[in-house]
């Protein structure tokens, strides 16, 4: 006090005292023993999703398929015309499609789903009659008998000739997918586009069967009917993906690519019988009943597109198109014989045709 009271008397400025420096803030390293333990209590990590993990949808199918040129059942006739398995043309049936799967994990980004669908009795028939009886079947069957008459009773000179066709699709799948991002079905979103791949094992089958009835030119006498059935069985591990584009609140555009390649278990039936039921007999006395079966590596590609729109978090309503491609497989077309003489002559199968089955689709689906 009596230094400050002197300098004041000398006319020394006081200077204020010096403020001791604040303490240093010190944050500890993450990586250290004293590091980072955790969010502080203010702040949530982001909770997991609510969603239902089942899914089950069911759909309906109007579906056709493509054919091939065909193969003529008789011989042409002047002013009348010529039938073939070509005018037994592809109508458009309906089917039914059925798909269950379930959701896998915290962040439901992988599944598992069974699937199953079949169009049937996709065909049709068409018929020539001639007056006078002049049709001449093809095939043929020199030194077959019915009820001990030559099969020529019926194979010549007939009156009147029915060619139909009845086909079936049947495909089942089983498929892992893992989804790139969230589900899709669960509006809104922050990704207007989802992806998801999928891998799996199908089974895909084609049914092909073509059926001639040819009447005798004495129509007391009945008709003679040959039928070629022929059934490819594909399976075989496929992959492919699941694209969705939310272009509104609750819509949604899904386009479904997958391709497999598979090995085709093939077979074909060729049948003769006369009427009432009785068998063709050849030579030897064995039926016109041949059985034949072959192998070969087959090709399937699908792809569906669709319009979803996603009534509820639980509901959804679609309807879409569905394409799907075969190739290197036996249709019926391709085996109708040209004679039959012997068992021989029937016991082989080829394959190399292709075909589309496509149509549409409409449904639902549930979430629980």
């Amino acid at each position: 006090m009596v230094l400050a009271v002197a300098r004041s008397l000398m006319g020394v400025e006081m200077l204020p005292p010096v403020e001791e420096p604040p303490p240093v803030m010190y944050l500890p390293d993450p990586q250290g023993p004293g590091g980072f333990v955790g969010l502080p209590p203010a702040i949530d990590p982001e909770p997991l999703p609510a969603w239902p993990r089942w899914f089950a949808s069911a759909n309906g199918l109007v579906m056709t398929r493509s054919l091939p040129d065909g193969t003529a059942t008789m011989l042409p006739v002047a002013g009348v015309g010529q039938l073939s398995t070509a005018d037994a043309g592809a109508t458009w049936p309906g089917g039914v499609e059925l798909r269950l799967g379930r959701w896998f994990g915290p962040w439901q980004q992988q599944a598992v789903e069974l699937v199953y669908w079949g169009v049937y009795d996709l065909g049709s028939s068409a018929s020539l009659a001639a007056a006078p009886p002049v049709i001449a079947a093809i095939p043929q069957a020199a030194g077959v008998s019915v009820a001990g008459l030559p099969a020529a009773t019926w194979l010549d000179n007939g009156s009147l000739q029915q060619v139909s066709r009845s086909d079936i699709v049947n495909d089942v799948e089983i498929n892992w997918i893992h989804s790139l991002g969230p589900r899709p079905e669960f509006p809104p979103r922050r990704e207007r586009v989802t992806v998801a791949w999928l891998a799996g094992f199908r089974f895909f089958q084609l049914g092909d069967t073509l059926t001639a009835v040819t009447t005798a030119g004495n129509p007391a006498s009945g008709a003679l009917m040959l039928q070629v059935a022929t059934n490819n069985n594909l399976f075989g591990g496929q992959v492919g993906g699941r694209f969705d584009w939310r272009f509104a609140d609750r819509w949604r555009f899904q386009a479904v690519p997958k391709v497999m390649i598979a090995g085709n278990a093939l077979t074909n039936t060729t049948t003769l019988i006369g009427p009432g039921g009785t068998p063709a007999l050849f030579a030897d006395g064995s039926p016109v009943n041949v059985h034949a079966t072959g192998g070969v590596f087959a090709w399937l590609g699908s792809f569906d597109a669709a319009v979803a729109w996603d009534i509820t978090d639980h509901w959804s309503l679609s309807l879409g198109y569905r394409l799907v491609g075969v190739g290197n497989i036996a249709q019926a077309d391709g085996q109708w014989p040209e004679v039959i003489a012997t068992p021989g002559g029937l016991s082989s199968i080829s394959a190399g045709s292709s075909t589309l089955v496509h149509g549409g689709f409409a449904g639902f689906e549930s979430r629980y």
